[in-house]
């Protein structure tokens, strides 16, 4: 009765959300009210006061000829200028060769085969956690494979699956690494704050402490929830062995003097690396402040991982025969690319939107009225981060892109909360979490259809509510605790990142 009214609950919010336009057709439409709105406000004569300035905003005609030919001579340099564009294409030409090379999934898989079958769901659990800097390598290599171990251990393969797919999407803003993902973040998050503070630079590693501290603990509540949970109700189905070999790698495969080469670049690097950051007048430091935070270094962190990236992913891909001239290297790149496409398409709208959205002058309006409004209330800030997530958490379920969601609220609450003195970097993290807590179990996540599928090889009979069900725990659990370290980050004061 239970499984039967959750599955029609989740078929009628599929249904609902269905509705919605694609999220390109979302920012036109975006756009179009953001030009009425820009009329409407300026003949109404919307207006507030900057709190620093103390000069009076008002809203744009944007409608208007002076408008319009604006949009028109700017519609290229919105797109090109746009920061999550540029940053994320610069990382993807290195993570492309590594992926490419096999390297990525030559490191993910060897976690997993050395794991010990004691500790097996938790490596699983961290190999699909770290598995986010390589775009789709998580969903489409270690999902399964961590079926074809399970089952190799004498586990059922379905919690395998179960596992690995929590820590590939409800843990997809985790790491210890910074990957494209931070990059994006960082790019739209930026644009939206420098409505307030033309002047401030968000990087890639604004929320690296936190999140690399979230990736152990979510590992560790995901692993938890799975074993003592999950298990038990997974265990009461019977399951076949699919006869087709899935994605399976042995321990020879990931075995080759590639490895050791590519440790050796590693180590060339990290030591360089050190030696122009660690000495005061280290080159690789501000030459003015002697600072590492504020270095040149730090702002170009992104280029530093694609330098580094390209590099052991070289001396993998030819070592291990993957590259054998040059040729494959640039097509390893220009495969990252092609994957780029939707993204790309996605972002020249969000571009323009956002653009629109600052020369009207309708979002600091907005962020200064309504900070003035929440400071009235005297609304707890913490308090009224976790209401901004529980939101984030609701529209999940019917926006499933993390990126098309930021760029189409951080223009409005970023600059609000920064209004109440709420660091951008704490309220992209507060994002973060309440996005990625529940992808497990939206509907539109594009994955869930393929993880299913790999459900199904074992399962036959298994459901999309079958596969929620067993998800909803890991989410609810999971945006639990992660809030709760939130929490504490918060009034411990701890840096989000640098």
């Amino acid at each position: 009765m239970q499984q039967s009214l959750l599955v029609n609950s989740l078929v009628k919010l599929e249904r609902l959300a269905n509705k919605l336009p694609h999220p390109v057709l979302l920012f036109i439409y975006l756009i179009l009210v953001v030009l009425v709105f820009s009329a409407l406000g300026s003949y109404l004569n919307w207006q507030a006061l900057h709190p620093i300035t103390k000069q009076p905003l008002v809203v744009t005609n944007l409608l208007s000829v002076e408008g319009l030919n604006l949009f028109w001579s700017k519609m290229v340099t919105n797109f090109t200028g746009f920061a999550p564009v540029g940053s994320v294409m610069i990382a993807l030409l290195g993570l492309g060769i590594a992926e490419k090379s096999g390297l990525i999934d030559a490191v993910l898989s060897r976690m997993v085969l050395k794991a010990k079958n004691n500790a097996l769901t938790l490596m699983v659990v961290l190999a699909g956690i770290l598995s986010n800097v390589a775009v789709d390598s998580g969903y489409v290599i270690l999902i399964p494979l961590a079926g074809v171990l399970f089952h190799t251990a004498g586990r059922h393969p379905v919690i395998g699956i179960v596992a690995c797919f929590a820590g590939v999407s409800a843990g997809f803003s985790a790491n210890f690494l910074i990957g494209p993902f931070d990059a994006i973040m960082a790019g739209i998050t930026q644009n939206a704050a420098q409505l307030i503070n033309p002047q401030i630079e968000i990087n890639a590693g604004a929320n690296y402490w936190f999140m690399a501290a979230s990736t152990l603990i979510i590992a560790q509540v995901i692993t938890f929830i799975v074993n003592r949970l999950i298990e038990p109700v997974i265990t009461q189905h019977s399951y076949q062995v699919p006869s087709e070999n899935i994605n399976t790698v042995s321990s020879t495969q990931v075995k080759s003097n590639a490895s050791l080469y590519t440790l050796a670049t590693l180590a060339l690097i990290v030591s360089l690396t050190l030696i122009g950051l660690l000495p005061e007048n280290g080159v690789l430091r501000n030459p003015e402040t002697q600072g590492i935070l504020d270095s040149v270094f730090m702002k170009g962190i992104v280029v530093y991982i694609a330098l580094v990236s390209a590099c052991l992913g070289c001396v993998y891909g030819y070592k291990k025969g993957r590259f054998n001239s040059f040729s494959d290297v640039v097509r390893a790149m220009e495969e990252s690319f092609a994957s780029l496409s939707g993204y790309l398409v996605l972002m020249f709208f969000a571009a323009q939107f956002v653009a629109l959205f600052s020369w009207s002058g309708i979002g600091q309006v907005l962020a200064i009225q309504g900070a003035e409004l929440l400071h009235a209330l005297d609304i707890n800030r913490l308090a009224l981060l976790i209401g901004f997530m529980i939101m984030v958490m609701l529209l999940n379920l019917f926006i499933g892109s993390a990126s098309a969601k930021w760029a189409l609220i951080a223009p409005t609450f970023v600059p609000m909360f920064m209004l109440l003195d709420i660091d951008p970097a704490k309220t992209q993290a507060a994002y973060r979490i309440a996005d990625s807590s529940t992808n497990v179990i939206t509907p539109l996540m594009p994955y869930l259809a393929v993880v299913l599928a790999f459900v199904q090889r074992y399962i036959p009979n298994a459901g999309l509510g079958t596969l929620i069900a067993w998800m909803f725990p890991i989410s609810i659990s999971i945006a639990f605790i992660w809030t709760i370290l939130f929490a504490v980050w918060w009034l411990t004061d701890l840096p989000f990142g640098f």
